[in-house]
């Protein structure tokens, strides 16, 4: 599996370039270990030119028209798409995940920008009555400004696209931080944008440290709205950071998937595999905790470990390879942790549960599927954010939406049972954002809203379709006389 070594720069004002201080971190891949080249290190003064060049490109960009803008968008999905090989191959390698994954993880980027491109021709505002005699009233939508976008590492493509996409569909200028440990992939990413030939300074790209690169951009007074993906603890740092600004903030999430004692447990089975080992768990709408009615635990967990052992481990680039690797160390290790925490508090193993033996590096996990695991333990009450199924036991409904509601985690949940009504009274009592009745919790659209519920840690906002434009842009307010 030979990787091929390129060199991620920066993107700024149009034009490919260096960081000032000449600084390179080596990025290797998680997969073989071997090098995937040198990655540009921007710091804050990269970061103050990448604002400025889109500081100065926003007033042409904003008044082209919505048309003109979709246009752009849709150049960049062709080259996308034009590029989808070379994309997943560097994704896998870069990330970790399955060649298959990352192929359809291209596709709904692609999927993503024409959307964007099509959301964007249909921003519309209103015309309220006036009270005043003669008087004609426009609400306009508004961009906004240079926004800054910090996102992950775990979907290194369709993460920016949710709010990069829509972000330039309305008129926005945009400076990207991407998360280091997949900044070569997001160059590529980077690549096709500047290939679209995009207005220079309209779409500029910093890789580099986040308390640096990306505390300038979400700090720095020329930019005047921040969205970010990430966990909750960097989340909040950034709404410090960039108080006073428009948030769009997804952040983490501890979503249960709930099983009844009425449920079919080999589709909740099914469902739950995906939930737990898609990504090897390193998504936020993973199922972090499987809450199974007591009645039917045993049966269940019995499918669900089957499930897992058809969860082949194994070389990222093989077809056959259902999960790949973790993406880095900290990751691996809180797996460790989390794991181990829960044998210490009389959890069984079913299937894993420990790092595997033979592969090119140390961040190999198979799926693992703990049972009996206590509802206070490290698996149950945090995001672990690996290939982790711990079965939590429970004796009803009450019991699932307590627990669901102790969390707080707010992001998304799920349930599989018979009886539609406990599944919409799940929905009705459970504070998630996204609630999914007899579906796997991964299961989402990008046209639909997407994050946390407010009062919890997962964020503010919503991604996916035209929602992020409530964000994005601004209501103007035109009073006409006409008398």
């Amino acid at each position: 599996m030979a990787t091929a070594a390129t060199v991620t720069r920066l993107f700024i004002g149009g034009e490919w370039v260096d960081a000032e201080s000449g600084e390179a971190a080596e990025a290797t891949s998680p997969a073989t270990g071997e090098s995937l080249g040198p990655v540009a290190q921007g710091d804050r003064d990269d970061a103050k030119r990448a604002i400025e060049a889109a500081r100065d490109a926003f007033p042409k960009w904003a008044a082209a028209t919505a048309f003109e803008r979709a246009g752009a968008l849709r150049r960049v999905a062709d080259v996308c798409h034009a590029r989808r090989e070379e994309l997943a191959r560097i994704c896998t390698l870069d990330q970790g995940k399955p060649i298959a994954e990352s192929y359809e993880e291209v596709d709904e980027l692609v999927a993503m920008l024409r959307g964007a491109a099509e959301d964007g021709i249909r921003i519309e505002g209103s015309i309220p009555p006036s009270s005043g005699e003669g008087k004609r009233v426009l609400l306009m939508r508004r961009p906004k400004g240079p926004v800054a976008v910090i996102t992950p590492w775990n979907w290194p493509y369709t993460m920016p696209a949710e709010i990069v996409a829509p972000a330039l569909a309305c008129g926005n200028t945009v400076v990207w931080n991407p998360a280091p440990s997949t900044a070569v992939c997001s160059g590529a990413l980077a690549e096709c944008f500047a290939e679209a030939d995009l207005p220079p300074g309209v779409f500029n790209f910093v890789p580099g440290p986040g308390p640096v690169a990306g505390d300038e951009i979400v700090s720095n007074p020329g930019t005047v709205a921040v969205g970010f993906i990430g966990s909750t603890a960097t989340g909040r740092k950034i709404a410090e950071r960039a108080a006073g600004k428009s948030l769009l903030l997804e952040m983490g999430g501890n979503g249960p998937l709930v099983v009844m004692d009425d449920a079919d447990l080999e589709a909740a089975a099914e469902a739950a595999v995906t939930a737990c080992f898609l990504c090897a768990g390193q998504s936020c709408t993973a199922g972090e905790r499987l809450l199974v009615h007591e009645a039917v635990k045993d049966e269940f967990v019995e499918h669900l470990r089957k499930g897992a052992v058809k969860a082949a481990l194994g070389d990222p680039l093989d077809a056959r390879t259902v999960m790949g690797p973790l993406n880095n160390e900290p990751v691996a290790r809180k797996m460790d942790e989390h794991v181990e925490d829960a044998l210490n508090r009389g959890a069984e193993v079913v299937a894993g549960g420990s790092r595997a033996d033979g592969f090119p590096t140390d961040l190999y996990w198979p799926a693992t599927v703990l049972d009996g695991v206590p509802a206070d333990a490290l698996a149950s009450t945090e995001e672990t954010f690996g290939p982790i199924a711990p079965v939590v036991s429970i004796g009803s409904l009450d019991e699932a939406i307590r627990l669901t509601n102790e969390s707080p985690y707010g992001l998304l949940a799920g349930i599989y049972t018979g009886d539609l009504y406990n599944g919409l009274r799940f929905a009705d009592e459970v504070h998630s954002g996204l609630v999914n009745i007899n579906e796997t919790t991964n299961y989402w659209e990008n046209h639909l809203p997407f994050g946390g519920r407010a009062g919890t840690d997962s964020g503010t906002g919503r991604v996916g379709g035209r929602h992020p434009f409530e964000v994005l842009t601004e209501l103007q307010t035109v009073v006409i006389g006409t008398r």
